[in-house]
């Protein structure tokens, strides 16, 4: 039954594991002239990349882990006599094999030594340089790159979820719904909601746009019969597809639970396979369009080279960035590699950020949209310099 609760823009949640809650997700559309499409995926909790794309070639990582990111010897899939694949993204292997799936090892955003989930979030999203960018800029940088799209039509964004997606906030419109709250309501029902919340300054726009997006078919696919742990992950990607298979360019979500202080084996294992269902459903129903598709999966930071006490990580700073689709330069390494010595660490701590992972965000969007470098490193990222293209698209 839909009530009020239902669009509550925002929650009481305070802490660590409120920003990388397992319940919280979100999506987004935007439509642009093109026919390419593009898929951001947010991992809300700081993904240990170092776990993901393990560095077994690397001997110091064997002197800072003893019980996770142990390689080929432990079930790790080998990519090239270096870095190996986490076993539970066995399944996107032959999407390496096949040039569908790279990755970019030691980024992060400008965002340093603070560690918070929620600011780091905020300025993954907002796509600034500098906390105090962040406080001037209030939208987010897909909104802002629709706004420098001639033909972009920002009026079909939708954020879904249980918290609003700051990357597509700004001038562009955007509908909120709770995607584990059930829709379909006849027509009788719709009216009397209508009538009950037409009086109301608060809460009538927000009935009005909660039942336009509850005909609009997301409340996922509904001959996914498989249920289990991935479902919502595949329920989002389903409803992504379905929407870039028409005039929707753009699609962003977020999959949260990447926060891995301790038993990282479990919550990773966990977090990768809701990943990699997702990017499967993608490429399943996208069909003849995942050629020209990019997914870039990015993370707010990464976590601490040295493993703790607890079987786990700690926030950290450089992480990695996954890339997928049929547009994408895959089966390779997509940048470079700055080592695990000590020497080599950030605060003696954290894999050293070589690269700014606005920049290869700038390029997917250059080379897919044709926006203009200018806009993308004043508008867009403002204070970005996206360097040389590290050509992680085709072409």
């Amino acid at each position: 039954m839909l009530n009020r609760r239902l669009f509550l823009k925002s929650s009481a949640l305070i802490g660590c594991s409120a920003a990388a809650h397992p319940l919280l997700s979100s999506i987004a559309f935007a439509s642009a002239p093109s026919e390419n499409r593009l898929v951001v995926i947010i991992l809300r909790g700081a993904m240990d990349g170092l776990d993901v794309f393990q560095p077994y070639g690397d001997p110091q990582l064997r002197k800072l882990r003893q019980t996770i990111s142990l390689g080929p010897d432990k079930g790790a899939h080998d990519l090239d006599g270096f870095f190996a694949l986490h076993p539970a993204l066995s399944s996107l292997l032959p999407l390496w094999k096949a040039g569908e799936l790279g990755f970019v090892p030691s980024v992060s955003t400008p965002y340093r030594d603070k560690r918070s989930h929620f600011d780091g979030q905020d300025m993954l999203e907002a796509g600034t340089g500098t906390d105090l960018d962040l406080d001037r800029q209030r939208d987010g940088w897909l909104n802002r790159l629709l706004h420098n799209m001639p033909g972009a039509q920002s009026e079909t964004a939708y954020s879904v979820g249980t918290e609003d997606m700051r990357i597509l906030a700004g001038d562009a419109p955007a509908k909120s719904w709770a995607p584990e709250i059930d829709l379909r309501i006849s027509s009788q029902a719709q009216m009397l909601l209508q009538h009950v919340y037409h009086d109301d300054p608060l809460f009538r726009e927000a009935g009005s746009e909660a039942m336009e997006i509850a005909g609009q078919g997301v409340e996922g696919n509904r001959e996914d019969k498989e249920g289990g742990p991935t479902r919502d992950a595949r329920a989002l990607a389903h409803f992504a597809a379905s929407r870039l298979n028409e005039e929707t360019r753009i699609a962003t979500f977020s999959l949260p639970g990447w926060d891995s202080h301790a038993r990282q084996g479990a919550v990773l294992e966990r977090a990768l396979l809701r990943l990699a269902d997702a990017i499967l459903t993608l490429r399943k129903d996208l069909g003849g369009n995942w050629p020209k598709t990019t997914v870039l999966a990015m993370t707010e930071f990464g976590r601490t080279a040295r493993e703790n006490g607890s079987g786990g990580t700690d926030h950290g700073t450089g992480g990695s960035m996954l890339v997928a689709g049929g547009a994408v330069r895959g089966g390779t390494v997509l940048g470079k590699w700055p080592g695990l010595g000590e020497s080599d660490l950030y605060a003696g701590r954290d894999l050293m950020p070589v690269a700014d992972i606005r920049a290869y965000a700038a390029w997917a969007m250059r080379d897919l949209f044709g926006t203009s470098r200018d806009a993308l490193e004043t508008s867009v990222f403002p204070g970005l310099d996206m360097g040389e293209n590290p050509r992680i698209i085709r072409g």
